[in-house]
């Protein structure tokens, strides 16, 4: 049984064959889904399909790609659509100074009213960095719980970002690039991630695995990566299976 904690099956690349995305995955042992909405139209699609599956919970946020253009309009909906009880995180929210699609300050601004909404529903954050490790820590520490409840998803970072992660209580979670021919490093850094703090997750569309490179990504690849965190880690598939989902299941409070 695994959960795939982060995916976007709401978006385009998965318009003409969903429900067969989603059935070959539960094939392949996916158990759950955490559907995670990175803007406000995706998270209104997160929250509907979530509605329709069983397997599918929802996640409601907005990527800071989308800083630029967010209004007290936008959170009137987000406080609104965050009244669904399929609504297991506040995600996908965080900074990306990479891309640079939207102003750093503004990207700051809504991080932080995120993590407040965060806070008042008692809800686990899915966090999104991108060359803004120290702003992205932070701000955590500013306006955070202690210790952090949340996980950096598709975790890239080095030694020192891995520590400091652990240390505020958050999750990590590794997508399909840790099975990526030129991942050796990240590979390294994986060993550091204790067991009781590993999720896993596709990042669906994104990020396909080695085998699958060029392709759209898709859950039931997820395999790919627990077979590879079973070699790093020198645990057995099943055991990456059970601990991981136990961690999302006590993380995100999904129930069964």
């Amino acid at each position: 049984m695994i959960i795939d904690t982060h995916c976007h099956l709401d978006f385009d690349q998965f318009h003409a064959d969903r429900d067969s995305v989603i059935e070959r995955a539960e094939k392949a042992g996916v158990k759950y889904f955490i559907n995670v909405g990175s803007s406000l139209e995706g998270s209104r699609k997160s929250v509907e399909l979530a509605s329709r599956h069983d397997s599918v919970f929802a996640s409601v946020g907005i990527h800071p790609h989308e800083a630029d253009h967010i209004t007290e309009d936008t959170f009137t909906e987000i406080e609104g659509l965050l009244r669904d009880k399929k609504i297991v995180a506040i995600g996908e929210i965080g900074l990306d100074y990479f891309k640079k699609r939207s102003a750093p300050d503004k990207q700051k601004t809504l991080f932080t009213r995120f993590i407040e909404i965060s806070k008042k529903r008692n809800l686990p954050l899915i966090i999104h960095n991108r060359d803004a490790a120290r702003d992205t820590l932070d701000i955590l520490k500013k306006n955070g719980t202690h210790p952090v409840s949340g996980v950096m998803h598709c975790f890239s970072g080095d030694e020192k970002f891995l520590g400091e992660v652990l240390e505020m209580g958050l999750h990590v979670s590794f997508t399909c690039n840790l099975t990526f021919k030129n991942a050796k490093r990240l590979r390294e850094v994986a060993k550091g991630v204790p067991l009781d703090r590993l999720l896993l997750e596709t990042d669906a569309p994104f990020l396909a695995p080695q085998a699958y490179r060029g392709k759209r990504n898709e859950p039931a690849y997820i395999i790919e990566l627990r077979d590879v965190l079973s070699e790093i880690l020198n645990v057995s598939k099943e055991e990456i299976e059970k601990v991981t989902t136990d961690n999302a299941k006590k993380l995100f409070k999904i129930p069964g």
